[in-house]
């Protein structure tokens, strides 16, 4: 009996690398926009509505952090 076994190398030219370093680069910016605007949302909030959300105004970074980045 016989068998065929193809096995395909992994591309990693140039033309990969610089397509891994753009979506790489992508992924950072959008993350970084998910934070500011989280940051920049839960800013505009009035010490009240924070309140109301159980949310002190010195926890904004690390919320909006978990937003980007996760946890």
């Amino acid at each position: 009996m016989a068998y065929a076994n193809t096995t395909r190398a992994a591309s990693t030219g140039p033309v990969d690398r610089i397509a891994q370093i753009y979506r790489t680069l992508a992924e950072a910016l959008a993350r970084r926009r998910i934070f500011r605007q989280t940051r920049r949302e839960l800013n505009a909030l009035t010490a009240r509505e924070l309140a109301d959300l159980g949310i002190h105004r010195s926890q904004i970074t690390r919320i909006a952090l978990e937003a980007a980045y996760g946890k």
